[in-house]
């Protein structure tokens, strides 16, 4: 396991920079707190954005496979304006009537399983989840949460330890139990099912054991801190059946998954077939502007409000719920879910092609337009794998091609371009990745001679 907290960042005098970005980093480091990191061992610098690109300011444009916060791609031009005209008119919170409030939580609800028909608004998906967990424990009565071994779910200070992804330094509760998954494990696909179901009744006889109990299995259900682990379908269910035979709940974080990402689905957690009680939304909900909220069922949510008091001045104001129901017409309208599914099939045909004709992809897995895409050849040793992957990501960026790494030892590329990629995007990208494959092939061939 790497130490480093991003180990896909500048270093100071790794490279060099040219004057204008030195000085905006030198001008940073006297200014904002030491937890900022700069991505990439050269930094990128963006003026703009449109689309699928980001631009610098000498107008060479990026293309984005990374950010899926615009899942509607940068500066979506319909979504702005409806941002911008509720700004003209006015912005509210949730303790005044307001119509498109209503008529949003409808539409949302809409696009949830039979069951799941009630939602509370946050601002991020750290809030979602804090919130989640607040329910959580209220209900069940107890304090105890399973998640994954290299779970990310935010960074409020319940959250932050709950998530193993953010660094030894990050104390986790002693209420939270880690189970690990199949695909990290190197368990084959036909027992993934009982391996995952092993670990979290173990987590859960370990919680009881101790009288702190189960209140939740918080999963982000392609596990995408953890190397995005998608496979096989419905691998957590017995997993799920334990949790709640214990009195806990099922939270289902979809900040990374939701909304029509995985391509098949709508949400990540129907590709499982499970039906969660709590699901947890973000980032792309608002395209990038600062909206969350946890949609669940009545009885949990209906227990919550019912005792205890939730206030959020943000959450839910008109400008969120103005852009957020932008976001949600376009992404049925223009049939964005059933694009992912199109362009994932088309990105992993190519991808495969690639790793026939030459080294350096070991293994390729993901859910629509959602990928981990690991790095290295199988006899390298780990650290030489993650080497492997941060040279191939930082090779891209110089081709002005943006991804990043995933996964425990982050020698997975983590590829998740926004939802409107077309066939020319991705044919872009995949040229790019074999150009990138054969220069660091060819490097590191050089130096060991």
């Amino acid at each position: 396991m790497t130490t480093d907290l991003m180990p896909n960042r500048y270093r100071p005098g790794q490279s060099a920079l040219p004057p204008r970005e030195a000085a905006l980093i030198a001008r940073r480091d006297a200014v904002l707190g030491a937890s900022y990191r700069l991505q990439y061992r050269q930094p990128v610098h963006f003026v703009r954005g449109e689309g699928m690109w980001l631009y610098d300011p000498d107008n060479r444009p990026y293309l984005d496979f990374y950010n899926n916060v615009p899942s509607l791609g940068h500066c979506n031009p319909e979504v702005n304006a409806a941002m911008v005209e509720q700004a003209g008119r006015i912005s509210a919170n949730t303790r005044y009537l307001e119509p498109q409030l209503v008529d949003y939580a409808e539409r949302l609800v809409a696009t949830f399983p039979t069951g799941i028909d009630r939602v509370v608004f946050t601002c991020t998906g750290s809030e979602s989840n804090d919130l989640a967990l607040r329910i959580a424990r209220l209900c069940s009565g107890n304090e105890g949460v399973i998640v994954s071994d290299y779970a990310y779910h935010g960074t409020s200070a319940a959250v932050a330890a709950v998530s193993p992804n953010l660094g030894d330094a990050v104390v986790l509760s002693p209420n939270v139990r880690m189970v690990s998954l199949p695909g990290p494990a190197g368990v084959p696909e036909a027992q993934a099912a009982a391996f995952f179901e092993a670990q979290v009744r173990a987590a859960v006889e370990d919680l009881n054991r101790r009288g702190i109990g189960v209140a939740a299995l918080l999963i982000d259900s392609i596990f995408s801190s953890d190397g995005v682990c998608v496979d096989p379908p419905g691998f957590i269910a017995g997993g799920v059946a334990a949790v709640r035979e214990a009195g806990g709940l099922l939270i289902a974080d979809e900040v990374q998954p939701g909304f029509g990402r995985t391509g098949s689905h709508m949400w990540g957690f129907e590709r499982h077939k499970v039906v969660p009680d709590l699901v947890t939304l973000g980032k792309p909900m608002g395209n990038g502007f600062p909206i969350g909220a946890v949609v669940g069922q009545r009885e949990p949510l209906d227990r919550f409000g019912n005792t205890a008091r939730y206030s959020n001045t943000f959450a839910g104001n008109t400008v969120g719920i103005a852009t957020a129901n932008a976001v949600l017409t376009i992404l049925q309208r223009d049939r964005i879910q059933q694009n992912a599914l199109a362009m994932g099939q088309r990105l992993r045909a190519g991808l495969e092609k690639i790793a026939q004709q030459q080294p350096g992809i070991r293994a390729i897995r993901n859910a629509g337009l959602f990928f981990g895409v690991d790095m290295g050849g199988k006899d390298m040793a780990p650290h030489a794998q993650r080497a492997f992957a941060l040279d191939v990501v930082n090779t891209l960026r110089d081709d002005a091609v943006l991804v990043s790494t995933t996964g425990e030892n982050e020698d997975a590329l983590k590829v998740r371009p926004p939802l409107i990629c077309e066939a020319e995007h991705v044919d872009l990208f995949l040229a790019a990745v074999e150009r990138a494959l054969a220069k660091v092939a060819d490097a590191r061939n050089q130096s060991l001679k």
